[in-house]
């Protein structure tokens, strides 16, 4: 452990020496191929973690957990206010871990650690926040509608909105848990899954995030998280038949390779 690493909290060091996991289905788990990559502090070029390499084998996993608990189980059932509830929670964890997940940020994607507090920790637990109040202010419309041949009758029409299902979340490395949050809460607060990558140069805060989700008490496959790269672990999360929708945060050019993933995924 190199010096600057040595200035990190307790609570942080103790998350870099974790051994890191996938989140599936409630579960952390290594590559189904066991493969890994490393994560490095770019100030030192010292490595902080190995991580998992996911694969498609893993990103289908994740996804039929997604699929799982969209249409099963307890999470099927919540209603808004709880989906509210769970929101605040993380929120409220994400605040009480704030320097943890502002080091984490700073030694991961090389941002300093006082704009990673203001910026990144602060702005996500307040989005969470933000979102959670949408989760029961979510409504459709009722109209009066007019039938010519029958006027003595009255009719009325009205639309609901319903979740969409399994999202699939393509973040950058700039700004990790910030974008992570910008993903999660309006899917979470709609009342769909998600399947969560991160760049592959900045996965850590993700994973934290991950943990805190557990603790929050989201029950197992409404949050999953794959590490791996874009070729990859990207692209078989963007062409998977089973993901209803990509959120994408990135460059144009990659940008065009997932929206051309994701509908030759939907004509399978």
């Amino acid at each position: 452990m190199d010096t600057r690493t040595e200035l990190l909290s307790a609570a942080t060091r103790g998350f870099l020496q974790r051994p890191k996991r996938m989140l599936i289905d409630g579960q952390w788990c290594a590559a189904a191929d066991g493969a890994v990559f490393t994560t490095e502090d770019p100030a030192t070029e010292t490595t902080l973690a190995e991580v998992p390499a996911g694969g498609p084998a893993d990103v289908d996993a994740a996804v039929q957990a997604a699929r799982k608990a969209f249409e099963q189980g307890p999470w099927h059932a919540m209603r808004p206010s709880d989906r509210e509830r769970l929101l605040l929670r993380l929120a409220d964890l994400v605040e009480a871990n704030a320097e943890e997940l502002a080091q984490i940020e700073a030694i991961d994607n090389g941002k300093p650690a006082t704009m990673a507090r203001a910026i990144d920790v602060a702005g996500a637990a307040g989005f969470l926040r933000y979102m959670a109040g949408w989760a029961t202010k979510l409504h459709g419309e009722s109209l009066d509608v007019s039938v010519p041949p029958v006027r003595e009758r009255e009719f009325v029409a009205f639309t609901r909105q319903e979740a969409v299902g399994v999202v699939g979340a393509i973040i950058p490395w700039n700004f990790p848990l910030l974008m992570a949050a910008w993903k999660l809460g309006p899917a979470l607060a709609c009342g769909c899954t998600v399947v969560l990558k991160p760049a592959e140069e900045t996965p850590l805060s993700a994973l934290r995030l991950g943990e805190l989700v557990i603790e929050a008490g989201y029950p197992a496959g409404v949050v999953n998280i794959v590490t791996g790269d874009g070729a990859r672990c990207g692209a078989a999360l963007a062409g998977h038949p089973q993901v209803d929708k990509i959120a994408f945060t990135g460059s144009t050019e990659v940008g065009k390779l997932v929206g051309g993933a994701a509908w030759r995924g939907s004509r399978v």
